[in-house]
């Protein structure tokens, strides 16, 4: 008996050798974005390869149960797939079907670790924390940051100065001027109120103009349009030397340490988002060379690499009107294309090669 009957297993959703016949049969050494179907149909998983049919074949040649190729393929009952140009264009197809289809085992099996980000939580009482996971809660998110301890700590250190709550999300938020709500004594749900490093909009000791107007000043650090927590930080450091008072300047120092670091982080992060737009031509797998028009780290459109002075001319066009589409600065990363800026970061960080394809935007036009 094998070890998946042992085990009391299910039987597999489709026929396997059938399969793998069609796959060897039909299945091409050429770059595509492949998707497993359940029996009703649903995709159940999106993935990419740079030539199909020997990547199609891993997956019956994994060890089932242990490996998730094996697990992905025993839940399938077809496989379908669509030839790309190139490998980038896999890359960006995979992306764009996973976020269409949300399909189950791409992501509860994805375990690949996350980019750190700031994020700014919405609501009545805006919050500041980091992690790798965005949702719609969040209004406004930076990074990719390098390091998540020191994230953690510059984070840290601007809640403090600017005297911002790091609870649960789910806290009740009661702002001060509602005095019928405070017959009982008040009281902050954790200490950092008493130490005066939070302002307790949990228990009504800051009104909402004044709580909002610092979470827009830490808003305006993370933004670079704005110095004042670094600015109060310098203040406590010469006050504190000018009492000879070290302890107490190594404590302000530390806060301005870990201030700069993010502050540089950020604005190195918007950089690398604003230096990526221009047009990049990808060169395709059987000569079916693409060009990207890419902006702030988003594609905006596809063309067929212009061969003819005719199509020079219409692809000249094409960038004029994408230039004529007004972009703000990247002051913060796009909620709606998070992984698509995610993906161009990495795939130009990876293949310096491919930034010599890439000409500014202004050439073409």
């Amino acid at each position: 008996m094998s070890r998946a009957a042992r085990l009391g297993l299910p039987l597999p959703a489709g026929d396997l050798a059938r399969l793998r016949r069609r796959v060897r049969a039909l299945a091409e050494q050429r770059p595509a974005v492949y998707r497993m179907l359940g029996p009703g149909g649903q995709v159940l998983y999106v993935g990419k390869a740079k030539r199909l049919r020997a990547r199609l074949m891993t997956y019956f040649r994994a060890s089932w149960p242990d490996d998730k190729a094996a697990r992905i393929l025993h839940a399938a009952a077809d496989i379908q797939w669509d030839y790309v140009p190139s490998e980038f264009a896999a890359c960006l197809a995979e992306l764009r079907q996973i976020r269409r289809f949300r399909p189950h085992f791409n992501v509860v099996m994805n375990r690949t670790r996350r980019p750190v980000f700031v994020r700014v939580l919405g609501g009545a009482a805006p919050m500041l924390s980091v992690g790798g996971r965005v949702g719609p809660e969040h209004t406004h998110v930076f990074g990719p940051l390098p390091s998540l301890g020191r994230a953690l700590a510059a984070v840290r250190a601007l809640n403090d100065l600017l005297a911002l709550r790091d609870c649960a999300p789910a806290m009740p938020i009661v702002f001060g001027g509602q005095g019928d709500l405070f017959d009982a004594p008040r009281q902050a749900a954790c200490l950092r109120h008493e130490l005066g490093t939070c302002t307790g909009p949990c228990a009504g000791f800051v009104e909402e103009r004044a709580y909002r107007q610092r979470a827009r000043a830490a808003l305006a650090f993370l933004e670079g349009r704005a110095l004042a927590p670094l600015d109060r930080v310098i203040a406590g450091m010469q006050a504190a030397a000018a009492d000879c008072d070290f302890e107490r300047a190594g404590w302000w120092r530390e806060k301005f340490e870990a201030l700069e670091w993010l502050l540089a982080a950020t604005t190195r992060a918007r950089t690398a988002i604003d230096l990526l737009t221009f047009v990049y031509r990808d060169p395709g797998a059987v000569g079916d060379d693409r060009a990207y028009v890419v902006r702030q780290g988003r594609v905006r459109a596809t063309y067929p690499w212009p061969a003819t002075p005719l199509e020079r001319e219409a692809f000249r066009a094409a960038v004029r009107t994408e230039l004529d589409q007004p972009l703000g600065p990247a002051t913060t990363l796009p909620l709606d294309a998070l992984d698509e800026v995610l993906l161009l970061m990495a795939w130009f960080r990876r293949r310096p090669d491919a930034l010599r394809r890439t000409t500014p935007l202004e050439d073409w036009a």
